[in-house]
């Protein structure tokens, strides 16, 4: 059983930064590269996913 993200984003460069998105009360700033045969990345502190753009999400 796959769990959804808590939030999925759709962007158009395979180099992403995440903060968390709620200002002070979100998380450290990281660099998340997504690569290209799989064309998604989930951060580490928020489970927020990040789609390329023309890739379907994947469980």
């Amino acid at each position: 059983m796959t769990i959804d993200a808590p939030e999925t984003r759709t962007v158009e460069t395979s180099r992403v930064a995440c903060d968390g998105g709620e200002g002070a009360l979100g998380h450290p700033r990281v660099w998340l590269q997504i690569p290209e045969d799989i064309g998604w990345v989930e951060c580490p502190y928020c489970d927020c996913r990040y789609i390329l753009k023309g890739h379907a999400p994947q469980g």
